[in-house]
């Protein structure tokens, strides 16, 4: 029998002892034996979670407890959570967790720290898809070429709604806090960094490079609005939050931005709180992973999963799937400033004569080609110009924008989103 310790029961944790004991059944007869919760820590005793099993507020009745093998870890955060799985290691307890953040910071330590320890992290990214496993075995004879997906189902609701139906930023955000969706402060979500999270375990699987969230371009979906949707649909695309990973010679990109996508492409059909990753591997070709993203249940599955392998196998395997170096030893980051991509700039000008023409001009002076522009009125004496451009250079759009914001013509900073 395997005995577990869930350290945070809330939702997802609740869910797991509910999983544990509802398909009791099926779970023995995959894992070769019985697996059961014994305990788990909470924050608050007096709360009833509806389970049967022994709740404690001290970590220590978990991690000391030499009848416990696996401790799952569903707190949250990153630094309590570091400390309280390094002990679970070092008590010789294999390890469960689907803390995205922690593992952004802390995955190299926390692989020295199990070596022969199982320490298994499937929900960690895009919820109940298996993409650590698609990765880290499935795909395991390839070089991966690329890493793409819609990693964050609250923005992707967002997005999904404001394209089909026309909500303003506001109102959909607003919606996507009442149902649960986003949180009071939105920022992690909507500004990239929870997709940041998961791109950056997916690349260390993949590539092996070592790279903390400040490292990698982040940006958020807060300044796309209604009048970005429209140009996208009239050029035939769809604006997604997309984490992207990509091999350039000897340059890793790592990325998370909205997008706008080709709207025949296999990922702009994602809709709603969904997720999907696209894996392009250099003898496989693309494969598409898609699914729920976040959710109790899903969210558990993914940890019962995880659960059950150890059970199963009884060994360990190298916690993001390599014993000798891999690509990171030779791959290295490429700067933000040299990333090439099509843009999309929408600019708020005063509507008079000699403006386009300045405009265009500064493009030409940062060596940027417009591909297509469309002007739309916002009031009798302003105007929304809304550009595309070729292919460019990072760092040249990013000094071109500078410069229009300061020019008194131009009413605030210029939007621009990325094409891929």
């Amino acid at each position: 029998m395997i005995k577990v310790g869930i350290i945070g029961v809330g939702t997802v944790g609740t869910s797991v002892a509910q999983i544990l004991k509802d398909n009791a059944d099926v779970i023995s007869a995959r894992a070769g034996t019985d697996i059961v919760v014994k305990s788990g820590v909470v924050k608050n005793l007096a709360k009833d979670r509806g389970l049967d099993i022994i709740l404690t507020d001290n970590v220590d009745d978990v991690l000391n407890d030499e009848e416990i093998d696996i401790v799952v870890e569903l707190m949250g955060g990153v630094e309590e959570p570091f400390e309280v799985v390094k002990r679970a290691l070092e008590n010789g307890k294999a390890v469960v967790t689907a803390n995205k953040a922690l593992l952004a910071y802390h995955r190299y330590e926390l692989q020295d720290i199990a070596q022969d320890l199982a320490f298994e992290y499937e929900a960690s990214v895009a919820g109940g898809i298996p993409i650590i496993n698609a990765l880290r075995d499935g795909l395991s004879a390839n070089h991966i070429e690329s890493i793409m997906g819609i990693m964050n189902g609250t923005c992707n609701y967002m997005m999904t709604k404001m394209s089909q139906e026309g909500v303003s930023y506001d109102a959909i955000l607003q919606e996507a806090q009442e149902l649960g969706y986003a949180e009071a402060d939105p920022t992690f979500d909507v500004g990239g960094f929870d997709a940041a999270h998961k791109l950056l375990i997916l690349a260390s699987i993949a590539y092996g490079i070592d790279a903390k969230p400040e490292d990698i371009l982040i940006e958020g979906i807060d300044n796309v609005r209604s009048e970005d949707i429209a140009f996208a649909k009239e050029f035939g695309y769809v604006i997604k939050l997309l984490g992207i990973a990509k091999k350039d010679a000897d340059e890793l990109e790592l990325r998370v931005h909205a997008c706008l996508i080709p709207e025949d492409e296999m990922i702009a059909k994602i809709d709603g709180v969904m997720n999907a990753i696209s894996v392009v591997g250099d003898k496989v070709g693309e494969t598409l992973y898609y699914g729920p993203g976040a959710g109790g249940n899903a969210t558990a599955s993914a940890v019962v999963a995880n659960i059950i392998d150890i059970a199963r196998s009884g060994k360990s395997k190298p916690m993001l799937g390599f014993n000798k170096p891999m690509e990171g030893k030779t791959l290295t980051l490429k700067p933000t400033a040299n990333i090439e991509s099509k843009y999309y700039l929408r600019i708020n000008v005063s509507d008079k004569a000699g403006v386009l023409a300045k405009l265009t001009k500064i493009f030409e002076n940062h060596n940027i080609s417009i591909e297509t522009i469309l002007q739309r009125p916002t009031d009798k004496e302003n105007a929304n110009l809304l550009i595309s451009t070729h292919e460019s250079l990072e760092k040249n759009i990013q000094a071109m924008i500078n410069e229009l914001e300061a020019l008194d013509f131009v009413n605030a900073r210029p939007v621009m989103i990325r094409i891929v």
